[in-house]
């Protein structure tokens, strides 16, 4: 039908057809009157409700009855309307640009819908009416929420709970309710005493200490309604503001102290805080509490007889705890107690005990003597009864007599004192009773006895107790039996089955000693416990006159008690407050301080109260020194220098040095290495090998070497030790000065000592030091020997220097009618007599030598001689090295002498020609 009407209208002349489909496009367009749509921000295409549909009452006339466009009008509307299907008048609604919430939220224009008209041509088209379209665009969550403050800060006063201590807020750029609400706060910083609430208010959650801490710093973040976190948390500053409470402020917790540094203040900015309290007097006592460090405080860890020494105590006593070495190992077995900084303590469990050799018992007790210990000593639960022994004297064998004893019993000391039968068979003081708490009070304390029979004072820590009951008891009867004197426990020989340990000690005991004949002075008792270590005032000067404030130290400087009227006075006189530690290697570890302090008020005024103060000194680890004993290892001597009556010194060539490695620089430790010069306390030389036979051996060292020195020396056949607190360069003086002797050496070749030192009773040692002696013997003269004709690399023929010139003038000279054999034997006649009678002018020269050479060989040591007599010796070249290192080292560059220092010179000088046969011709 439609190619019939277009055939039709083909036929018709224009204007004619014109007007029939002008008659035929009647209706104009209808869409309906107003739209809503809606527009997410991240697409393009609107939703419309109802859809875009223009409807046409010409339809089915083509173009009249079909829809050609939608058009907008207003606003500059970013839209734009498509016509999907020109028939049934769909459409679409799209954004032709984009579209943002936050810029606009809705859009409202005017749409209508246009027809094709009555041609192809588009001419009379007809539009609709005009229908209203308001679109929505759609938020999306592209905003995180952003606090309104960088930080905020609050400040708050301890001891208070809070409802609300600030608040918090943040913000969303988001368009929509949903998106741009914050609906959460959160603390993001774990284990905080706060909390949040979802409008941002904060609260803390417990009572706040501004001693605890005194400022928190928290993060928070938010969540909007979408559940976006905010980017970046805000911090929140809380300050916790001090209730004014009465108490020392400004002081700090711990106090680090490096050794060797003096005394340092321990609390320069302190200050007591009264709440302006009407006070009339203040006073404050300082404890350092050092019960844990060694013997209740940081002492010299020397050996007592070192320490006595030191003090100037009178010689003769005798250590009965002396540390187990090869000279003393009857504490071998006894538990020490390895973490006390090398102290010397001995810890007895109830199960140990030690005999003391007889050698070593005091054998002339009289009736002046003293017993000192070093005790640490409590209750022992169900053995109150028991007694406890320290020292004991008893029979060995057949009988249980106890001579004398030092014991515990219900935390009471007791010294047992039966003095021996004499003439007048009557009672006698025989037992001394003192009640102490220091005996069971688990803290270490020094204990003297002095005896002067029938008086007997105890001193403890220095202070002096009389005995509170004294028992008279008959003399022990003469008898040939022996007694043993025992530490730890009581020995009973006789009445029992088999001998056996009874009356065991429980407790800690270090430094046991007993002096026979003398009583110890106060003043070297004191010096014996005193502490290198302890509470001091620094500056007393910088105080003023103005200042009362009155001063009070406990004999150990561990306790310091200040009393002042005036505040101010009193609390600069606690700046001044100082710990000191003068030992050069003290022991390392923290010092606990206790502070109490008492206010006294005008009238009957409530007096305010002053917490106690808890700190501690951190001592820290001391630089280590490393000692180091060097010198020449191997020393090769004639058998004729060990037989004389000075024999060889071994260790002349001696150097003890000591190093500690120290950063270097403030900002940038580089380490570096410095010799520094402290005490020894021994050094031991043991022989290697097989021990010294005193038939014909000794390795001693003269006693005039140790005078004006702090040294004392014992030796036997296993070798000798130096003891005694002095210095490096004391004892080198000493070793050099050990001599030994062999005055029958036959086979011997060679003697090794080992000598090792050490500083603090063995806390700091020394390396081994090995020294080999090389014993050279003659070898006979061997007649009828051709040496022209032996000719062996290590064998050569000894020519005077004389003999040279004649004998190579002959040679060079080539005499004619000399034989080869007769210029030999001529040659071998001349040496023999030159050999003889060098050898009786050695001989001479030897002897004189010899009768007019001191014990410290003047000015030459016999070391440094020269033997002529070996005129037969060859010496292996190899060994030739080692001889002139011995030679140059002998004369140390000093006085002047000019030995030969290489193997030429030795085969340039007339008298090394004769020992040494490797020379050349």
């Amino acid at each position: 039908r439609t190619v019939y009407m277009v055939s039709i209208c083909s036929l018709l002349p224009f204007s004619t057809s014109s007007s029939i489909f002008s008659a035929v496009n009647k209706h104009k367009p209808w869409i309906e009157t107003s739209y809503h749509g809606v527009i997410p921000e991240n697409m393009d295409t609107v939703l419309l409700d109802p859809p875009l549909v223009a409807l046409d009452k010409d339809a089915p006339v083509p173009f009249a009855g079909e829809i050609c466009a939608f058009k907008i009008h207003g606003q500059e509307a970013p839209f734009e309307a498509e016509v999907l299907n020109r028939t049934s008048g769909e459409g679409v609604l799209r954004a032709i640009g984009p579209v943002d919430c936050e810029a606009q939220k809705e859009y409202t224009f005017i749409i209508q819908a246009y027809d094709c008209g009555s041609g192809a041509n588009g001419a009379g088209w007809k539009k609709s009416h005009k229908a209203v379209v308001h679109i929505q665009v759609d938020d999306v969550n592209e905003f995180s929420p952003v606090f309104q403050e960088l930080e905020y800060h609050a400040a708050v006063t301890e001891g208070k709970i809070y409802d609300n201590i600030l608040q918090v807020e943040a913000t969303d750029q988001d368009c929509s309710p949903q998106y741009s609400q914050i609906c959460n706060y959160d603390i993001v910083t774990p284990d905080t005493p706060f909390a949040i609430d979802r409008n941002g208010n904060i609260r803390n959650t417990e009572r706040l200490s501004y001693d605890k801490q005194q400022r928190y710093q928290i993060m928070v973040t938010a969540f909007d309604c979408g559940q976006k976190r905010a980017t970046d948390s805000v911090p929140v500053h809380i300050d916790v503001k001090p209730v004014c409470k009465p108490g020392w402020q400004g002081w700090n917790k711990r106090v680090d102290y490096e050794p060797g540094t003096g005394s340092k203040q321990l609390f320069p900015k302190m200050h007591l805080e009264t709440c302006d309290g009407p006070l009339s007097a203040v006073k404050a006592m300082v404890e350092l509490q050092t019960s844990h460090i060694g013997k209740g405080c940081d002492r010299e860890t020397y050996s007592e007889k070192s320490l006595q020494k030191l003090c100037g105590a009178a010689s003769g006593s005798t250590d009965l705890l002396p540390a187990p070495s090869f000279y003393t190992n009857w504490t071998a077995s006894l538990l020490t107690d390895s973490g006390r900084d090398s102290d010397l303590i001995f810890r007895f469990d109830g199960r140990q005990a030690a005999n003391v050799p007889e050698q070593v018992v005091p054998q002339n007790l009289t009736d002046q003597f003293t017993v000192a210990t070093w005790m640490k000593h409590g209750p022992s639960p169900g053995l109150r009864a028991e007694k406890e022994t320290l020292l004991c004297n008893s029979d060995k064998t057949e009988m249980n007599r106890h001579h004398y004893s030092l014991y515990v019993h219900n935390c009471r000391l007791v010294l047992l004192l039966r003095r021996d039968f004499t003439q007048v068979d009557t009672f006698r003081p025989a037992e001394f009773h003192w009640k102490l708490e220091q005996i069971c009070d688990k803290e270490w304390h020094y204990y003297v006895i002095n005896v002067e029979f029938p008086m007997v004072t105890l001193f403890v820590d220095g202070m002096t107790y009389e005995p509170y009951l004294v028992t008279d008891d008959w003399p022990i009867h003469p008898s040939s039996i022996d007694t043993q004197l025992t530490v730890g426990a009581c020995w009973q020989g006789g009445e029992v089955y088999s001998p056996r340990f009874t009356q065991y000690f429980r407790g800690s005991l270090s430094g046991l000693t007993i002096r026979p004949g003398k009583i110890e002075t106060q003043k070297v008792i004191s010096c014996l416990q005193a502490c290198k270590e302890g509470l001091d005032i620094n500056s007393l000067e910088s105080l003023g006159k103005d200042i009362k404030v009155t001063f009070h130290f406990n004999p150990a400087q561990s306790v310091l008690v200040m009393e002042g009227e005036d505040l101010e006075s009193l609390t600069t006189a606690m700046t001044k407050v100082s710990y000191i530690n003068s030992r050069q290697f003290p022991t390392a570890g923290l010092r606990r301080l206790h502070i109490t302090t008492t206010v006294q008020c005008f009238g009957e005024d409530t007096c305010v109260s002053i917490p106690d103060i808890k700190a501690v000194v951190m001592v820290l680890p001391p630089s280590e020194p490393r000692i180091t004993i060097a010198g020449s290892d191997r020393l090769v001597r004639p058998v004729s220098d060990l037989r004389r009556a000075t024999g060889v010194a071994p260790f002349r060539e001696l150097r003890i040095t000591s190093t500690v490695t120290k950063g270097d620089g403030i900002l940038v430790h580089r380490p570096g290495v410095l010799e520094v010069m402290h005490n020894l306390d021994y050094c031991d030389v043991l022989v290697i090998g097989d021990e010294l036979d005193p038939e014909h051996e000794s390795l001693e060292i003269p006693h005039s070497s140790l005078m004006g020195k702090h040294l004392d020396a014992t030796n036997s056949t296993s070798g000798i030790s130096i003891y005694g607190v002095d210095s490096m360069v004391h004892y080198e003086e000493a070793l050099r000065q050990v001599r030994y002797r062999n005055w029958r050496p036959a086979a011997l070749t060679n003697r090794k000592f080992r000598l090792t030192c050490s500083e603090l009773n063995g806390r700091y040692t020394s390396n081994e030091f090995n020294l080999e002696v090389s014993i050279l013997h003659n070898s006979p003269p061997v007649e009828h020997v051709n040496h022209m004709a032996v000719q062996s690399q290590y064998m050569r023929p000894v020519h005077h220097p004389l003999m040279v010139h004649t004998l190579n003038s002959h040679v060079s000279g080539k005499t004619p009618g000399t034989p080869p054999v007769a210029t030999a034997v001529i040659v071998i006649c001349i040496a023999a007599l030159v050999v003889i009678v060098v050898l009786g002018i050695y001989r001479l020269h030897s002897t004189h030598q010899d009768s007019s050479r001191s014990e410290e060989d003047g000015a030459k040591d016999p070391e440094t001689d020269w033997d002529d007599s070996a005129l037969t010796i060859t010496v292996n070249p190899m060994e030739v090295r080692d001889i002139i290192s011995d030679r140059r080292r002998a004369v140390g560059g000093g006085g002047g002498v000019q030995l030969p220092t290489s193997k030429a010179d030795l085969c340039r000088s007339d008298r090394s020609r004769l020992v040494y046969t490797s020379c050349p011709h």
